[in-house]
């Protein structure tokens, strides 16, 4: 009897499980999911405004809005997810966005049959609402993306209309604690969701000389000298409140230090963009401009 080389037995296999895997996928209906795993915390509010998040079964560490999200089970820091905590929720699928990690996750995943999708970056409220209707096509909830979306567009119009009443552009700097490498380190100027949030408030972020994320630069921060800083909710309560935030390298320097103008930010509501992105930035517009006057439809 002829022994197979153990190579060309090896491809067999992968090709008998690549069809089998194919052949799942063909008769799977998005729509029908019951367990799925969510490891962007984008993703995950989006899902939950969906009327998805009965469907959610874990998470990453980072998806903490709403608050049902922080009681799931979780699979670890979206940048350092644990392919065995995934594997032990049986989901149906995994959905994830580019920006996740180890890179050997999604292919050890599927090897052992697991459905995956990527779904895009989204780093601008256009592309949040171009996001959200791909989720809501997958899951085939298109008519509630449809209304949301359409929602976001008319508060839009309050934030637009209260711009017109700001009469300055602070300098704003916005810090957070990034809980993966345990230091804080400045989020604003890297031209992401933050900074054209903050420009939305009708602010400027503040320009933070600094390369990296590995720890605060006291020259830096004390030459950019904001006249606003923002802390992200997990660091400023871990620093004990705006006393604590002035200890940080160069904040002691700064304008917003010398006049009080640091404030508390939830994480969620200035790291990405999402259906609720109309009521984030007037929230923070008006810490920006406390005398402005604006209320969401």
């Amino acid at each position: 009897m002829k022994i197979l080389n153990p190579i060309i037995l090896s491809f067999i296999l992968l090709l008998l499980m690549a069809c089998k895997q194919k052949q799942q996928d063909e008769n799977f209906n998005p729509a029908t999911a019951k367990r799925i795993v969510s490891v962007s915390k984008q993703i995950t509010e989006m899902l939950f405004a969906l009327g998805k998040g009965k469907d959610i079964v874990a998470c990453d560490l980072t998806s903490s809005y709403p608050d049902s999200a922080k009681l799931l089970p979780k699979v670890g820091y979206h940048r350092l997810l644990s392919t065995e905590g995934i594997v032990s929720m049986r989901p149906d699928v995994v959905v994830y966005s580019p920006n996740i990690g180890p890179a050997t996750v999604i292919p050890q995943l599927q090897q052992v049959g697991i459905r995956c999708k990527e779904f895009f970056e989204s780093n601008t409220l256009d592309s949040a609402q171009l996001l959200l209707t791909a989720l809501a096509n997958y899951f085939g909830v298109k008519g509630v993306a449809d209304s949301l979306n359409k929602q976001l567009q008319q508060q839009m119009q309050t934030v637009y209309a209260a711009q017109k009443q700001c009469t300055d552009t602070p300098k704003v700097m916005v810090i957070q604690f990034g809980q993966a490498n345990n230091v804080f380190f400045v989020m604003s100027g890297r031209n992401g969701p933050a900074d054209a949030m903050i420009r939305l408030a009708v602010g400027k972020p503040a320009v933070y000389q600094a390369k990296g994320a590995s720890q605060l630069s006291a020259e830096a921060i004390a030459t950019a000298n904001p006249d606003v800083v923002i802390v992200t909710d997990f660091g400023f309560d871990k620093l004990g409140g705006v006393e604590g935030v002035k200890k940080l390298p160069g904040v002691a320097l700064t304008n917003a230090a010398k006049n009080n103008r640091i404030y508390r930010f939830n994480e969620h509501d200035i790291v990405y963009f999402g259906p609720r992105s109309a009521e984030n930035i007037l929230l923070l517009m008006k810490l920006l401009h406390p005398n402005i006057h604006a209320t969401l439809p």
